[in-house]
Parts: C-alpha cells; structure tokens; sequence
C-alpha cells in the first residue's frame, strides 16, 4: 500500500496544484510515485494498492490499472471516518483488500529510496513479526549542536549525525496487525502509523527493525526537495530506466 492521500502542506505551492506523490524529480521529471512503482515492480510486487484522496484523480489518470508498469493498481479513497496514516490502511483491511495478504508493505508517497524492498520483507517474514521498521542509521541533523560548559560554549558540531537509527516511512506489517487501529480510533478522532499503531504494536506484540544503509531521501518539504539533486537521482535510479518506455 502506498499512501498517497495527505494535501502535502510542506510543498505549498507546489501542492497547491499536484498532489505531493506526483512532485517530479530528475532529468526526466517523472512523478516521484513513479519512482516507488518502478522500483517495487523491481522487487516481485505486482500488486499495490494506492490510497489516495486529495487531488486523487491525477494519479488515477496517470497510472490507470498499472499495466504499463507491469503492474495491478487499486484505488482507495481515504474515509472522513477513518483519518489519519492508520486510518487509511484500516479502511483498506475493512473493505477486505487485503484478506489474501498475510503481510503487507506500507510505503509512504513521499520518500524516495533504493531499499532492498525484498529483502526487507524476507526479514519481515522470517522474524515473524507484527511490524518490521526500515530504520536508517546514517541520519544527520540539519542544525549545529552546541557543547556547553555552563553557558559557555565550548564546542560546535555541524549538522552532526543523529547516532541512532531513523524510521525511513517504510514498514512491512502483518496484515492481522492493522485490527489494532479499530481500538485506536474508538479513543481518538484519527490514528498514525508510527504514532499510534506501532507505539501499540511495542506494547503489545512484536516489532522488529530492519537497519539498512541505503539510499532515501524525504520528499515531505519544499526546502528538500529543493536541494535534491537530478543528477544525483539519476545515477542512483538508473537501474529503473526512468524516462524510457520500456517496462521492468
């Protein structure tokens, strides 16, 4: 599932006439959903489900069923009744679009990364977890951190790395897990994933994280994507052949 319904308020003014997924990048400037399509059709998926809302009919128009991507896409509109991240994929477990799926991939619509998507849920699977976390460790912090002796300060550190790992809004789940957001949302008006669904799925079953040092970038904000490089985007992606007509 690839989440692809939020308004993208960061991107203003972008978004003002594009939905966020639809944000181009590149020398081609091609649709960064394109990007995510491609590169899951690399790794064996064939069939993604595209919840979406604002501005929806964009992306309906551009992907159609997905055959050109060699692919099958459904559509799902996000329900006033069922807001937020967790709300989405609930709305989809409801309706039964995933009663054949034991585990599921959620992909957020804004983040761009060549993850072994594969081998993240061969991972996913063997630990036989609830939910398994795409976690980064190479996250650097986009301000200074001051050492201090007192109020003095001693020591200046640009933009040093974090230290920690980094969720990169990548996540397998086990489908049964996503029953969870009922309860969720009988105490609060809308549920988030990493908010509210995984901080019950820690409390309660089995949470897993899959570090990895590949490549993923945030997409969510005019600032980054202003300073993402085209070039620099195409020679990580040039095994998806973006810009050809040719089909993985």
């Amino acid at each position: 599932m690839i989440l692809c319904g939020g308004e993208g308020r960061r991107l203003r003014p972008l978004t003002y006439y594009i939905p966020k997924p639809m944000v181009p990048i590149g020398s081609s400037q091609k649709p960064l959903l394109e990007y995510i399509v491609k590169h899951l059709a690399y790794h064996g998926i064939r069939d993604i489900i595209f919840l979406v809302d604002y501005k929806a009919e964009q992306i309906i128009n551009y992907f159609e069923n997905g055959s050109r991507f060699n692919i099958r896409i459904k559509y799902l509109r996000d329900d006033p009744k069922y807001k937020g991240t967790a709300g989405a994929i609930y709305n989809a477990y409801r309706k039964g679009l995933l009663k054949d799926q034991e585990n599921v991939l959620v992909y957020y619509g804004d983040i761009l990364s060549n993850i072994n998507i594969s081998d993240l849920m061969d991972y996913h699977r063997r630990q036989k977890a609830n939910a398994t976390l795409a976690l980064s460790p190479n996250y650097t912090l986009r301000v200074g951190v001051a050492e201090l002796e007192g109020t003095n300060v001693r020591k200046l550190i640009e933009k040093p790395p974090l230290g920690k790992p980094v969720t990169m809004a990548i996540l397998a789940l086990k489908t049964d897990s996503i029953s969870y957001v009922k309860e969720i949302l009988e105490n609060k008006n809308e549920a988030d994933i990493m908010g509210d669904l995984i901080p019950l799925l820690i409390e309660r079953g089995k949470v897993k994280g899959y570090i990895t040092n590949a490549f993923w970038y945030d997409i969510g904000s005019l600032e980054m994507y202003e300073k993402l490089d085209p070039k620099m985007v195409d020679e990580i992606f040039n095994y998806l052949r973006i810009g050809s007509i040719s089909v993985i």
